[in-house]
């Protein structure tokens, strides 16, 4: 069965909202990567060697929170069918909702303290658990989190089978998402570190209205 468009340009839009927090994170809140925890592992491994002064904290404490998250959408939605459900709605609001925390915590308080590992910690988990959602969902290759699959399945797809199909798909939207979301975070940074996780917020709400709504509709 082809996977709606809907779906497909809402897990894009989501993939965007990556770019952007995980620009805020790793630029504001002490080179953490809340989204993209292929990032973190690296960075952990370099930090334990003690190269560049790299953090080793912030890092782990937001692998572990993605985990954490991750684990308990996935324990919500184990039962649902795949694909939009109330209960995914649910679950994708906690996400955004924990993101407009981050937003509020960074507005009040100094990233450079503790609570800047705390911000990363928990943009983290709404990260995992917004990977769970896309999971449910089931857009292949767009996991709205990392691209690196998505990077490798558009690279042998298009040098097999050039053409305009293989070369402007979901796929390159998804790279092109994360992409731009990380041009926009960084932007956001130099304006104001809590604009990044609100703005995220704001769009990333907007995203899962609009799959309620057009869930309902269908």
């Amino acid at each position: 069965m082809d996977t709606p468009f809907r779906h497909v340009a809402l897990m894009v839009t989501l993939t965007f909202v990556t770019g952007v927090v995980d620009a805020g994170g790793y630029l504001g809140l002490d080179r953490v990567f809340v989204g993209n925890m292929t990032g973190n592992v690296v960075i952990l491994g370099m930090g334990f060697a003690g190269a560049d002064g790299l953090p080793v904290l912030g890092p782990a404490l937001a692998l572990i929170t993605f985990i954490v998250g991750a684990g308990i959408a996935g324990l919500a939605l184990r039962s649902t069918p795949t694909g939009w459900s109330p209960r995914l709605t649910a679950v994708a609001g906690t996400s955004v909702t924990l993101v407009a925390v981050t937003a509020v915590l960074v507005g009040l308080t100094s990233a450079e303290s503790a609570s800047g590992i705390v911000a990363a910690a928990i943009t983290a988990c709404a990260m995992g658990m917004q990977a769970a959602v896309a999971r449910k969902v089931g857009v292949a290759d767009v996991t709205t989190v990392v691209v690196t699959s998505t990077i490798t399945v558009w690279a042998v797809d298009l040098f097999a089978r050039p053409s305009r199909a293989t070369i402007l798909n979901r796929r390159s939207a998804a790279i092109a998402a994360i992409l731009v979301g990380a041009l926009v975070g960084a932007l956001l940074v130099q304006v104001a570190l809590w604009l990044v996780f609100a703005t995220a917020a704001l769009i990333g709400t907007v995203t899962i209205a609009i799959g309620q709504s057009l869930h309902q509709r269908a």
